[in-house]
């Protein structure tokens, strides 16, 4: 009968060793991965956005700058009727044409687009969007929430903040915390109503 051995302690002892060295190697490497994930994904997602909005622009465009029954600048988009910018020089920043400015009408000046309005712009332009929501609570309780929106600013000067859940901060309890309208906290990005611009902002928890 054929004698049986096993590993012994030294052969252990020198497997954990190199365990740890690989460990040691590879988790790093995992985290920087992670972190490179969630840029890809705040800025595939501005990317996608921002094509979005330019093809709204660019049907209203083709169909001859289209208006509602009110004179406003809106744009039937796949089934949904869309109010889009009118242009104006009496604001500070001056406003462009032509751009999404939700399912509501906000008024030629944007003074009343809300983070609701934003939410509007996002599920009406993208073709299956991740689910976003600007009530805190409702980010923390809900699994299949991706984004926190938020909106800043007035007139021109509007701007509506989208953040990736995954890269917020968390308080004692585990919970993501509200990011305000910051572009320090979180990997976000902001778009401006009254001329398009999209703008993205990596801040990797």
């Amino acid at each position: 009968m054929k004698k049986q051995s096993g590993f012994t302690l030294i052969e252990l002892v020198i497997v954990v060793v190199i365990l740890g060295f690989l460990a040691v190697t590879a988790i790093p490497k995992f985290i920087d991965l992670t972190d490179q994930a969630k840029q890809a994904n705040i800025e595939g997602m501005a990317g996608g956005f921002a094509t979005a909005v330019s093809l709204v622009r660019a049907q209203w465009e083709a169909e001859g700058r289209p208006k509602d029954t009110n004179g406003k600048n809106a744009v039937d988009y796949d089934g949904t009727t869309l109010f889009l910018t009118k242009e104006s020089n009496t604001t500070t920043l001056k406003i462009r044409p032509g751009y999404i400015t939700g399912i509501a009408d906000n008024g030629d000046s944007l003074a009343g687009l809300t983070a609701t309005d934003c939410i509007d712009i996002w599920q009406s332009i993208l073709q299956q969007p991740p689910r976003l929501t600007n009530v805190i609570s409702t980010l923390n309780s809900n699994a299949y929430m991706d984004y926190f929106v938020a909106k800043s600013g007035s007139n021109a000067n509007t701007l509506c903040h989208f953040y990736l859940k995954e890269t917020l901060n968390k308080d004692n309890n585990n919970n993501f915390t509200d990011p305000g309208v910051l572009t320090t906290v979180g990997n976000s990005f902001t778009y401006q109503p009254a001329n398009s611009s999209v703008v993205v902002y990596i801040n990797n928890q």
